[in-house]
C-alpha cells in the first residue's frame, strides 16, 4: 500500500465532503440515504466526516442513489483508493489514540498552526521528559512499552516544523500558567522551556505568553485549541477548509464551518494582541526556566 505525507486523511475527508454534497442535492437526509444503501446512520457520518477509507463499491453504490453523474463517479471512485494510503504514522497504530490519526493527518497537511494552550505546552513544542509525564497521568496504569510509543509518536510528529522544504509555520501562544505548572518537575520544567526558547528562534515559529497581568482574554473562555490553514492549488483555492480542532479530555472536535472558524480567528486574533511580543515572552520563559534550574 502507496506511502504518502498525509495518508488517507485529507482524500477521505475531501471524498466526505463530496459525497454529502451529492446527498444534499438529492434532497435526501442521512437516515434515508442510509436505508437505501442498507447502512447504518453511524457510518454514513464516519463517511461524510472523512473518518473512515470507503471502497471504490460503495461509492458506486452512493453515487448511484444521488443519481451522480458517470463523470463525478468515476472520479470519486478513483478518490475512494486514496483513501487507503497509510501515512508514517501508520508505525504507531497500537498506541495512537483512536480518531486521533486524523488529526496527525491533517496536522502533517497544513500549512500553518495557529495554537491556543491555557494549561500546558502544546504536542508540537514538548519535550520527551515533560510529554511522558502528561501521558503517563492521563492513562493511568498505562504499560511502559505503550507509554514510550506514544512518546516517540508525539515527538515524531514535531518533525513538521524542521523539515528541510516548507516546514509548517506556527504561531504559538501560552497562557503564562503554562510556564509556572511544574509537570514533572523542576528538572523537566527548566528543559522544557529551554526548548521553548530554542524552537522560537526557528524562523517558521513564533511563541508568545499571555502573562497573569493580562487579565481577561478570548482564552480565558475557549480553551486550548488549534487552527489549521492548508496550502493552496495553482487556481489559488484551499486543498482543504480552514479546520479548528479543540482537543477534550474524552476525544477531539472538528470544526471547519466558515462562521466557526471566523470565532476562532477572532479568539486568537484576541489572545495574540493580548500577549507579550516575542521579545518579552522570550524574556519570561528564560526568567521562568531560571527559578526552575535554581530550584
Amino acid at each position: 500500500m502507496a506511502e504518502g505525507p498525509t495518508g488517507s486523511t485529507v482524500p477521505r475527508r475531501q471524498l466526505g465532503r463530496n459525497l454529502r454534497d451529492l446527498r444534499n442535492r438529492a434532497r435526501l437526509t442521512v437516515r434515508a440515504a442510509a436505508k437505501k444503501l442498507e447502512w447504518s446512520e453511524a457510518k454514513m457520518w464516519r463517511i461524510e466526516t472523512g473518518q473512515t477509507p470507503l471502497r471504490s463499491l460503495d461509492v458506486q453504490a452512493m453515487c448511484l442513489v444521488y443519481g451522480a453523474p458517470a463523470d463525478l463517479t468515476e472520479a470519486l471512485m478513483g478518490l475512494a483508493k486514496e483513501t487507503k494510503a497509510r501515512g508514517w504514522w501508520h508505525a504507531y497504530g497500537d498506541v495512537i489514540p483512536e480518531g486521533f490519526d486524523v488529526y496527525v493527518g491533517l496536522e502533517e497537511a497544513a500549512e500553518s498552526l495557529s495554537v491556543y494552550g491555557n494549561d500546558l505546552v502544546p504536542g508540537l513544542l514538548q519535550t520527551d521528559g515533560y510529554a511522558r509525564e502528561i501521558i503517563r497521568t492521563h492513562i493511568r496504569g498505562i504499560a511502559d512499552a505503550d507509554l514510550d510509543g506514544r512518546v516517540r509518536l508525539r515527538i515524531e510528529r514535531q518533525s513538521l516544523l524542521t523539515r528541510a522544504t516548507d516546514p509548517t509555520v506556527l504561531r504559538a501562544v501560552l497562557s503564562e500558567t503554562v510556564l509556572r505548572r511544574p509537570v514533572g518537575g523542576p528538572k523537566v520544567m527548566a528543559r522544557q522551556l529551554a526548548h521553548l526558547a530554542y524552537v522560537a528562534g526557528l524562523p517558521n515559529i513564533s511563541i508568545r505568553v499571555t502573562p497573569f497581568a493580562a487579565g481577561m482574554h478570548s482564552g480565558v473562555t475557549t480553551g486550548p485549541f488549534v487552527i489549521l490553514r492548508f496550502p493552496l492549488t495553482g487556481d489559488g483555492v484551499a486543498t482543504e477548509p480552514p479546520t479548528v480542532y479543540a482537543d477534550g479530555y474524552t476525544g477531539g472536535l472538528y470544526l471547519d464551518k466558515e462562521r466557526e472558524v471566523q470565532q476562532y480567528d477572532a479568539a486568537f486574533a484576541d489572545i495574540w494582541e493580548t500577549s507579550l511580543d516575542e521579545q518579552a515572552s522570550l524574556r519570561l520563559i528564560s526568567e521562568v526556566a531560571g527559578s526552575y534550574e535554581k530550584g
